[in-house]
């Protein structure tokens, strides 16, 4: 008997090409039989997959691997309409401090983040030094004039932590005055810049950024850009020795020049509730135009860790032990923005 040739059945190819031999040869009287003592081949019969959608006329043949044309917009429409559902409907979580977490990775972090990685063009340092889990005490520099630096921060952190971990922001009480910046600022974590909130949100595995520069930091002219200014009384270091968190310091490059505050209008911030009115090359001069931020280039660098979990409860309570490791903080910062700035090619680039 002749050797017989096997076809795989899971060989789609194979299967089509027999398939379309066989329409074409057709099958004549006496084709299917065999000859006397030849054995019964038995053949498993599957059935034939139907394809998973038709292409539109005109469109090329899809690639292996591919999904189906549309579907991925489908699915984001899905996505879209339950998400406003479950908004219409209430059927969310927010958590004691008012932090709607689906709000803040649906929609703020999806409008911040084209302005994080195509406008500033943040380049993120030292990620590994923020921890995976638990707590910790993020403190950072401050400037900018408007603060957009906490925002980038805050991106920059959930976008490149292999966690995707959200950063908590302490803000100062002029943020929760103003009518919609303050519902905001509330669903998108930050809280106000007390010991007490700070110290809860340590305490239950969060992580926490402050900016103990304050107004002094945001508001300074461009004449002193990177010197930091002074950093309080060393509550933020009071506050991670109480929870036993670390402290990461943290400094931001680029923020400076976004809007070179050039000189403020006093008369004009007291009688607005401002702690200042800048005056920038080009605010108010240009109008709303003026309020667009410069694209310069950014970088934000997480040092080492600091730990806090060896001492003593009491140590909270130390001011000399609060003076040295807020000074120990504070150069730290400062160290890293100098080399920073020396390894800078440019402002913009």
């Amino acid at each position: 008997m002749a050797d017989a040739k096997v076809i795989p059945f899971d060989d789609d190819r194979s299967r089509g090409a027999a398939a379309k031999g066989a329409v074409r040869r057709g099958r004549g009287p006496g084709a299917g039989a065999r000859r006397k003592g030849e054995p019964v081949a038995v053949r498993e019969v599957r059935p034939l997959q139907q394809p998973e959608s038709e292409p539109a006329p005109g469109a090329g043949p899809k690639e292996p691997g591919e999904p189906s044309r549309g579907g991925g917009w489908e699915r984001k429409i899905a996505g879209g309409l339950a998400f406003l559902r479950r908004r219409i409907t209430g059927d969310y979580d927010v958590d004691e401090f008012g932090y709607d977490e689906e709000l803040t990775d649906q929609v703020l972090m999806s409008l911040l983040r084209p302005i994080a990685e195509k406008y500033f063009r943040v380049e993120v340092k030292g990620i590994e030094n923020i921890p995976s889990e638990g707590g910790a005490l993020i403190v950072s520099n401050h400037s900018g004039t408007l603060p957009l630096d906490g925002l980038m921060m805050q991106v920059a952190l959930h976008d490149n932590h292999p966690a995707g971990r959200h950063l908590r922001l302490l803000a100062a009480d002029l943020v929760f005055m103003l009518p919609v910046v303050n519902e905001l600022a509330r669903k998108a974590g930050h809280t106000l810049a007390c010991a007490e909130d700070a110290q809860r949100l340590l305490e239950s595995g969060e992580l926490v950024g402050v900016m103990p520069e304050g107004f002094k930091g945001v508001g300074k002219p461009f004449s002193e850009r990177y010197k930091l200014q002074r950093f309080g009384r060393g509550g933020f270091v009071s506050t991670a020795l109480r929870a036993g968190t670390p402290i990461v310091p943290c400094s931001i490059v680029g923020a400076e020049e976004i809007y070179p505050m050039v000189g403020n209008a006093k008369t004009l911030a007291r009688l607005l509730g401002f702690p200042y009115f800048p005056i920038t090359p080009t605010f108010p001069w240009l109008g709303p135009l003026g309020a667009v931020p410069l694209p310069t280039k950014w970088t934000i660098q997480f040092g080492e860790p600091i730990p806090t979990d060896g001492y003593p409860p009491e140590a909270a309570e130390d001011p000399m032990l609060m003076f040295n490791l807020t000074d120990q903080v504070r150069e730290q910062i400062q160290h890293t923005l100098y080399k920073l700035l020396v390894q800078r090619r440019s402002v913009f680039f």
